[in-house]
């Protein structure tokens, strides 16, 4: 009987096709043969049609069940449960049971520890059943203990590695990037052996991207295209994609999108997600919104990047639009992040009503309670406004206590506004929440200096230098002819310094001519005024303008990323440059889109 031939499972397309094979083996006596039932065992452990929880009555039916069947087990519960640490008490059963080990029971193990002294134990145990050279299992020990945080044992179970494969070096990699040792990511990096893949160096363009080293990005990736001749996959475009919007580079991503299409790289999910994202957030918001069109399948991923796209192009009635597009396809079901798009796109153009209306909307239509997140965005929104003490009360009537995040949008109104009172009592909150960030000290510094008060003004500078904190240099970047060209106030590093400042020192005499007159809001008032113009005259955005004025034919855009937000006098300066001379100049600051162009700006000054 044992010789007759069965049917594979895996011909099958579904359960039901399965527990038929299942009755013949029963028939023929085969239901407790190991040999017979794993094929049955695999198809409802791991197939994407099968049945988990049918696959554990199978395994209570086999008197002894042999080691392939257990790390069977093992794999649908680190791949396919929700609770892959099951797959650790069945691993005791496995050992009471006196069913010996072999090389494929620890990685999924491994992977689907919780704690990091179950990962310890493991370790333990890869040792103690002969295993401690084995790559794949140690691989798996350096992804976990990166996870768990334990750096110093991750290096060790390398170290004992006597031919560490590309595997190897890449978790390690990709380990110290995890915790932002970037430095050290490049250095393993550096010192691999072993010919290096697309994995690796994805690993590494991605540490650098994550750690906003965009330039070292860039320089990677050239190097990974001419010396090692490797062309692009979908992981390393979407990784360079992220660098083009990290640095506003829509010349270098509009070549990795074309090279996309071109070569017929899978357009999946996340990477159609990031080519709308870099258009985006590289002011090309058309070019965008034609990418997210012609998606076949629209997932919530990419609904929620363009609704994002528009809110922070100031685009508030564009973003609403295509929300209640999204909910009548019904296809996807928005999220949380969408109705934070929403709100964002709400508070970008001024609009209160809809803002709250989306708000309760939320909770009374998709069950979706509000984060933190959410209500930021409605202080954010009231704030602007001008309504500051319905900005207050929502932060009073929180459910949780609001961050830094939440606060810092009404300290900003309050600047803007000129509420002083207000202002130092958020100010002084938000300061402790986050003693780091520089820029809450000199919004509330400014507050003082505005209204004269020089004592607490030197306070506020005073507990900056006690604390160690510096001012955040700003800094903007503009690409040309594919090169990312980063400037600094006043700084004189680029090769054209000089031809810049002529031009500067052209553009603002021509400005001036039409009216402009510079605003030193901005700057420290006890400066005396040569002083406080001068440094808003070398602002980081005014030189990467210029130099774009210098290296474009007339009515070309400039594309223009700054780091911080745009400052009053520079707003101004730009409005009136992009009539003068006759050009669309876009710049993204820390928050938003502003386009200028004749005269105007698409934010119509309210940011």
């Amino acid at each position: 009987m044992s010789s007759c031939w069965v049917p594979p499972p895996w011909a099958c397309s579904s359960m039901a096709e399965v527990k038929q094979q299942h009755s013949l083996l029963l028939r023929l006596g085969l239901s407790t043969n190991n040999h017979a039932m794993s094929r049955i065992f695999t198809f409802c452990s791991l197939s994407k049609h099968g049945d988990i929880n049918y696959a554990l009555k199978l395994f209570t039916t086999l008197p002894n069940p042999d080691t392939f069947l257990y790390n069977t087990l093992f794999k649908a519960f680190f791949s396919l449960s929700q609770t892959p640490s099951l797959s650790l008490l069945f691993y005791s059963h496995m050992l009471q049971h006196c069913v010996t080990p072999n090389a494929f029971t620890f990685p999924s193990l491994i992977r689907a520890c919780k704690l990091e002294e179950e990962a310890k134990q493991l370790h333990a145990h890869v040792l103690k059943f002969g295993f401690g050279g084995d790559t794949y299992a140690l691989n798996n020990l350096i992804h976990v203990y990166f996870a768990f945080g334990s750096l110093d044992d991750a290096r060790r179970v390398f170290c004992t590695m006597s031919d560490p494969n590309v595997v190897s070096w890449t978790s390690l990699v990709s380990g110290y990037s995890q915790w932002g040792l970037v430095d050290e990511a490049f250095r393993v990096f550096e010192l691999m052996p072993c010919k290096k893949n697309s994995v690796s160096w994805n690993a590494m363009i991605a540490c650098f991207v994550k750690g906003n080293r965009f330039r070292e990005a860039f320089a990677l990736f050239r190097r990974m295209r001419v010396e090692k001749k490797m062309e692009l996959d979908r992981f390393v475009a979407a990784t360079m994609l992220s660098a083009c919007t990290g640095v506003g580079a829509l010349e270098q991503g509009m070549w990795i999108h074309k090279y996309v299409e071109k070569t017929g790289i899978v357009l999946d999910s996340k990477l159609a997600t990031t080519i709308i994202d870099m258009y985006c957030k590289c002011g090309c918001l058309d070019k965008a919104f034609h990418v997210f069109c012609g998606l076949k399948v629209k997932r919530v991923s990419s609904w929620n990047c363009m609704i994002g796209g528009f809110a922070m192009h100031g685009k508030g009635e564009d973003a609403i639009r295509l929300f209640k597009e999204m909910e009548e396809e019904a296809m996807v079901a928005p999220d949380s992040i969408t109705f934070v798009n929403v709100l964002t796109a709400c508070a970008h153009s001024g609009l209160v009503e809809e803002g709250w209306y989306y708000f309760r909307y939320m909770v009374d239509v998709h069950g979706i309670d509000p984060t933190k997140e959410h209500y930021g965005c409605m202080v954010d929104l009231l704030a602007r406004a001008g309504r500051l003490e319905e900005a207050k009360k929502v932060i009073d009537e929180m459910p949780m206590s609001p961050d830094a995040a939440v606060l810092g949008a009404l300290l900003g109104a309050c600047r803007i506004h000129g509420n002083l009172e207000l202002g130092e009592e958020v100010g002084n909150r938000v300061i402790e929440l986050d003693p780091e960030n520089s820029g809450r000290y000199v919004i509330l510094g400014n507050m003082y200096a505005s209204c004269g008060k020089w004592e607490q003004v030197a306070g506020v500078r005073k507990l900056m230098d006690d604390r160690g904190v510096k001012k955040e240099p700003g800094f903007s970047m503009i690409e040309m002819e594919g090169v990312v060209n980063e400037f600094v106030a006043g700084g004189r590093d680029h090769p054209l310094a000089e031809a810049i400042y002529a031009k500067i020192y052209e553009m603002l005499e021509s400005i001036r001519v039409v009216g402009f007159v510079p605003d030193t809001d901005g700057v420290l008032h006890d400066l005396v005024e040569e002083e406080r113009e001068n440094p808003l005259f070398y602002h980081s955005e005014k030189l990467a303008i210029a130099y774009g004025l210098l290296k474009t034919k007339r009515g070309e855009t400039l594309r223009v990323t700054k780091n911080l937000r745009v400052c009053k006098d520079c707003h101004q300066a730009s409005k009136m440059i992009s009539k003068v001379y006759d050009c669309d100049i876009i710049i993204r600051d820390r928050s938003r889109f502003h386009h200028f162009s004749n005269g105007e700006c698409s934010c119509k000054d309210y940011w």
